[in-house]
């Protein structure tokens, strides 16, 4: 009989197993390539390590994983704050879904005006960052940056090395703060972007870097910093530094990094 309950397998059941996949792979889209990954593998072994635990009537073992696996939730919503802060923002943007819809329905005709230059942007990075000027440059990805865009100037410029140059030069009213981009255009400059209260940068880094971090942790999106002291470039992601070696290996990780966007 218990072969044949097995077998009563329903077209709810088949839903259910699906939906659960997909939010398995969206969690997993979420947190790969942070830190979080490899906590969450962690726990996924410690649980089925406990359910074969269980499964062998192991008694102490079954019971110390249990009362592990118990108090689990609470030190999961700990451990995995910022991406499940970033979980929720994402759900929440109301915006998310018809933004996505209108993309898909106009795919073929804007794929190639809404990917972002990212070698025109490096290269003018570059520039900038061999005559010392300090630029902070915010990409939007899927979570929508509305609410910082309102705290500056909106913008609807096609992204480009001279404009780009004449915003962040010292003498222009638009060089401090921060500027958006959203695809391959710049949708808003002078933004006051939340700088991150932890100090977990070094001293020699300003609020260019701190603010990059912030951004970058309370959503997906990415941001470029050129330091107006050193004039070395950053790149910030899921609010952690993103090391390379050269321009040409950032090219590659910053490409790479906005195929995973859709």
């Amino acid at each position: 009989m218990k072969l044949f309950d097995i077998l009563d397998f329903t077209i709810a059941d088949a839903i259910d197993i699906l939906l659960f996949a997909a939010f398995l792979y969206y969690v997993y889209r979420l947190i790969r390539g942070t830190v979080a990954i490899n906590i969450f593998m962690g726990i996924v072994m410690i649980y089925l390590l406990w359910k074969i635990t269980e499964a062998l009537q192991m008694q102490l073992l079954s019971s110390i994983l249990g009362q592990f696996i118990g108090v689990g939730v609470f030190a999961l919503i700990v451990v995995f704050q910022q991406e499940i802060r970033r979980f929720l923002l994402t759900i929440g943007s109301t915006n998310i879904t018809a933004r996505n819809k209108l993309h898909r329905i106009f795919h073929f005709f804007k794929q190639k005006e809404s990917l972002l230059n990212v070698e025109g942007l490096v290269s003018v990075c570059h520039k900038l960052g061999t005559t010392h000027t300090g630029a902070l440059i915010v990409i939007e990805r899927s979570v929508p940056l509305d609410f910082v865009i309102a705290t500056g100037d909106k913008m609807n410029l096609e992204l480009s090395g001279p404009i780009i140059e004449s915003i962040f030069y010292k003498n222009s009213p638009l060089h401090d703060g921060a500027i958006v981009i959203r695809g391959n255009t710049i949708v808003a400059t002078r933004v006051i972007l939340p700088v991150a209260a932890e100090d977990t940068l070094p001293k020699h880094y300003g609020l260019r870097h701190r603010a990059a971090v912030s951004i970058t942790e309370k959503t997906d999106a990415t941001a470029l910093v050129v330091s107006e002291e050193t004039g070395h470039i950053s790149y910030f992601k899921n609010g952690n530094f993103v090391r390379f070696a050269n321009e040409e290996e950032l090219e590659r990780i910053m490409n790479l990094f906005d195929k995973l966007k859709d």
